[in-house]
């Protein structure tokens, strides 16, 4: 099995403001690590509930860079929010490994970057399936580097990768993660919202809707069952008599 990180380990008692975002998320406060012991770890919970928080955090303390446009501009910047990876420790099983970092957010930052060095060089496009990942649909692009970059050994880190893509793309998506894992090469660890992700076989799932998070299984995820209700009788959630016949 490719299990490259083993643990990450927080260290709240370090966290420099614990009343400001992240040190101010109870789950980021009350859980000392995190175990890594299947090729594909997902962590599932709401919106805010610190998944991609830590993600982030254990790329950068992994060395793994995270492409965005510096240029950007927020109306209100807070300084410790992309610093949790300072307060973090992570334990390697035979060394440190290359890896990458896929958010939706950035991506396209990367796709433009990609462009320019093949304005130079062409020759960097076979790497990613001989196209300009720009001219590409967005789920296409996506797709494109996914097949192209997950065949290298290294530790890949995804932010809710399904935002992009059709429930078919998170299929071929899914087929992706269990092929390249089992091949023994490459480890995941995955934030998603995703029912069609988180039923991947043999994945460990931590619910960051707890505190300190906990393991879950895949039936008892908030997301298996809502899409599971709303499957079995979509006009329940519906207002009013639902509209009509579904």
């Amino acid at each position: 099995m490719a299990i490259h990180l083993q643990t990450v380990t927080l260290h709240p008692e370090r966290y420099p403001e614990p009343d400001r975002y992240p040190f101010s998320l109870e789950v980021l406060r009350r859980t000392p690590s995190l175990s890594f012991e299947t090729p594909v770890t997902i962590f599932v919970g709401e919106n805010g509930a610190g998944k991609s928080t830590l993600l982030t955090a254990i790329a950068r303390r992994c060395g793994i860079y995270i492409w965005r446009d510096p240029e950007r501009r927020r109306f209100e910047h807070n300084f410790w929010e992309e610093r949790l990876g300072d307060f973090i420790s992570v334990q390697w099983r035979n060394g440190r490994v290359p890896g990458s970092f896929f958010g939706s957010d950035s991506f396209r930052d990367f796709t433009m970057i990609l462009d320019e060095w093949a304005a130079a060089d062409p020759g960097q496009l076979r790497h990613f399936g001989g196209k300009s990942l720009v001219t590409q649909s967005h789920g296409q692009s996506i797709m494109s580097f996914f097949r192209a970059r997950y065949r290298i050994e290294g530790l890949y880190l995804l932010d809710e990768p399904e935002t992009a893509l059709s429930p078919r793309s998170q299929l071929e998506l899914l087929e992706l993660l269990v092929t390249m894992s089992q091949a023994g090469h490459a480890q995941f660890i995955m934030a998603t919202h995703s029912p069609i992700l988180l039923a991947c076989p043999g994945a460990t799932l931590y619910s960051f809707d707890t505190a300190p998070v906990s393991r879950v299984q895949y039936c008892d995820t908030e997301h298996y069952r809502v899409y599971r209700d709303f499957m079995a009788a979509p006009e329940q959630f519906l207002p009013g008599d639902g509209g009509g016949k579904p």
